[in-house]
């Protein structure tokens, strides 16, 4: 029997909502509010690129508390704010209206589980919601000030059930994590290099707490990927300026197999993969009542009728297809367009002849994709003939001309096969 589906990823953002993120220095956002950007440009790059992984979102130093594991007093302060979904554009409408600063302290533990801690709930929230289903990576993304007090003495604890739950974490601080060694701030204080925020409370410096949140971040992330954890430690600046790039659409490409001919003697096995294509937008409007707001209440009814003075109803049995041609209108039976159809021999990809790549101008471009096309996999015979056509048409700069159908059901068209030789492939 087939086994679940494999997703992408499923990531849980967790943000510090304390009032201590709504401190700022003179001329400089709050903590929060960058945090808030961090977040809200991220789901926009994961709506707007159609991207199928998972996100949550929680809060902690919040003022009200909503997550399982509040009980007995536990776990205050921490709210599951949206639970593990495709982001949408409610989402993003949530974020921007719904989260707001706490006014009371974010009083967790980072390591205790008795205590108040906002990473054991996401945690929680991880393994229970995505139990039965297989990801490629889970990941919580924690954005704080580290303002509120820490505690090491559970530390190896949480580790080894982040390493045992195949958890990675990643941290957004509004200083970079060596600004302590450093002693400065901004650009001097590495980390993310240029654009890192300056030293907070007015360049005074970090708090005791910071401090030791700071350590315990370091620990936490040498500890489960050595040096290389460091790595995911960004601020909050560095992290606006990357998710401020475009994201492109990402597609599985699908595998097209397909016969590389050369007159009626040779034939080489191969595989093509688009690379690139035009994009479709979807139309998601949905039309409905404008008084009840519901789609079921439009009822849409396509009448026939004659061009004449009393317009008379027929049915759609008695119409055929017509184009104008002047004042006459000139009939189309689907005979007619039987008989005019192209018929198409199947899939092709038959190369008609070659000619200088010089003579190939970007602007005789005119189709929508760009098609990869490689030997068929596990082909050695394949793999040394097209090696071979390949490295003849760089050496003498030359190109293919094919003749390229997808399948029956397609049109076929004339397009160039340019050789691309890589290191790794050609």
């Amino acid at each position: 029997c087939n086994g679940p589906a494999v997703l992408q990823a499923a990531l849980v953002l967790c943000m510090d909502v304390g009032f201590s993120m709504s401190d700022s220095a003179p001329g400089l956002q709050s903590s929060f509010e960058e945090a808030k950007k961090v977040i809200r440009k991220f789901v926009q790059r994961q709506v707007f690129a159609e991207n199928k992984d998972e996100l949550g979102l929680v809060l902690f130093g919040s003022d009200g508390t909503k997550n399982p594991l509040a009980d007995g007093g536990q776990y205050q302060n921490i709210c599951v704010h949206r639970h593990l979904m495709i982001p949408d554009f409610e989402l993003l409408k949530e974020i921007q209206n719904d989260v707001q600063p706490g006014s009371k302290q974010a009083d967790y533990d980072l390591t205790a589980p008795p205590g108040l801690d906002a990473l054991v709930v996401c945690m929680d929230l991880l393994q229970k919601e995505t139990l039965g289903k297989k990801y490629e990576r889970l990941n919580i993304a924690m954005l704080t000030d580290l303002q509120s007090p820490v505690s090491d003495d559970q530390l190896d604890t949480i580790i080894r059930n982040l390493k045992r739950a195949g958890i990675t974490l990643q941290f957004f601080l509004p200083f970079p994590v060596d600004v302590e060694q450093s002693g400065m701030g901004g650009d001097e204080a590495g980390g993310d290099g240029p654009g890192s925020k300056p030293l907070p409370h007015g360049g005074k410096g970090l708090t005791r707490e910071q401090q030791q949140g700071l350590k315990l971040v370091r620990q936490i992330m040498t500890s489960m990927e050595e040096e290389e954890g460091l790595e995911e430690v960004y601020t909050f600046s560095s992290a606006i300026e990357r998710l401020s790039i475009f994201k492109r659409i990402e597609r599985r490409p699908m595998a097209w197999p397909c016969q590389l001919t050369i007159g009626s003697a040779l034939s080489i096995r191969i595989v093509g993969y688009k690379a690139v294509t035009e994009e479709r937008i979807k139309k998601t409007w949905t039309v409905v009542d404008a008084q009840s707001h519901k789609r079921d209440d439009v009822k849409r009814d396509t009448v026939y009728c004659l061009n004449d003075d009393n317009e008379t109803e027929v049915t759609k049995d008695d119409t055929i297809q017509g184009f104008r041609y002047g004042s006459d209108i000139v009939p189309f039976s689907k005979v007619d367009q039987e008989q005019m159809k192209y018929k198409s021999e199947g899939k092709s990809f038959a190369v008609l002849g070659f000619t200088k790549q010089s003579l190939i101008q970007r602007h005789q471009f005119m189709g929508s994709q760009v098609v990869k096309v490689f030997a068929a996999k596990d082909d050695e015979h394949a793999a040394v003939a097209l090696s071979a056509l390949i490295r003849a048409l760089h050496e003498l700069e030359m190109v293919a001309i094919v003749r390229y159908a997808y399948d029956r059901r397609s049109n076929p068209q004339v397009g160039a096969a340019f050789p691309c030789i890589k290191e790794k492939y050609e």
